[in-house]
């Protein structure tokens, strides 16, 4: 029987989207998931929206914050109730391709991983594609993550709660998805990237990632007060972030173009 992967998708006034990507969920080609979608108190028609999908299908669960706290918050609370073998995020916004779920699971249990990643293309708000991917490295170890600065995209992780274990999301308002990887890497050795792009990232102009310069704080907070590095360390990766961020040297951004070129896997994938 195939393992159940649970679903965590937070949520936050994004009614005009979040039908999208639960279609993406309902589309895919593994059948045998839970979505949990986690509710940070929305003000718009969220819940209207998510109304038929929470009537019809029993394996879609609606949780509501009781105060509008953050993701952090929101993806902790799915994280309680869980009951799968593989855990995936997807971000109310964003999709996957129909066979996600069942490429990254097959690529874990072929290359025996507990953590995994794949690539994603950059969409507009509009859902126009923007071009490019994103790639992630084929292994990623923890210095590795702390190096790069989270080369993974959310929307692309895995992980075997079997192997990794219960986890909750690190509570820090801003790159707590990273947070929550560097925690991870503590229970594996490595986030292993699969070249493969499987999932689509909508860039908003309300994007709580846009201002790269109002998650240095966040940064420092992560080094510091939750994962405990020296003072020399924090200020070693902090520059490290910048470098990349300023450069882009050490982010695999690729054209979609050259990546069919190249006669990957991506000729195959469509999106419902």
């Amino acid at each position: 029987m195939d393992e159940l992967v649970s679903i965590i998708m937070p949520t936050y006034n994004c009614g005009a989207f979040i039908e999208e990507s639960v279609k993406s969920v309902l589309a895919q080609t593994y059948k045998n998931w839970e979505l949990l979608i986690a509710d940070d108190c929305s003000t718009d028609n969220t819940q209207t929206v998510l109304a038929p999908y929470l009537d019809n299908y029993p394996n879609i669960y609606y949780i509501r914050l009781e105060k509008n706290s953050g993701p952090a918050a929101a993806r902790s609370a799915a994280l309680k109730q869980v009951k799968g073998e593989y855990v995936a995020f997807l971000d109310s916004d964003d999709l996957w391709a129909s066979n996600k779920l069942f490429l990254q699971i097959d690529f874990m249990k072929r290359k025996d991983v507990a953590f995994s990643a794949t690539g994603y293309e950059l969409m507009n708000e509009e859902g126009l594609s923007k071009g490019t991917a994103f790639i992630p490295p084929a292994k990623t170890t923890y210095d590795k993550m702390l190096r790069l600065s989270c080369p993974v995209g959310n929307l692309t992780v895995m992980y075997d709660r079997r192997i990794i274990g219960e986890q909750q999301v690190p509570d820090i308002q801003k790159r707590n998805d990273y947070a929550l990887w560097l925690q991870i890497l503590h229970k594996t050795d490595a986030c292993y990237g699969m070249p493969t792009v499987l999932a689509k990232y909508r860039v908003r102009s309300q994007s709580v990632s846009r201002n790269k310069l109002k998650l240095l704080p966040y940064h420092w907070h992560l080094y510091r007060h939750i994962e405990k590095l020296s003072l020399l360390k924090s200020v070693w990766y902090i520059l490290c972030w910048v470098f990349i961020k300023s450069t882009k040297i050490g982010i695999n951004k690729m054209h979609l173009g050259d990546l069919y070129k190249r006669g990957t896997e991506n000729s195959s994938l469509h999106y419902e």
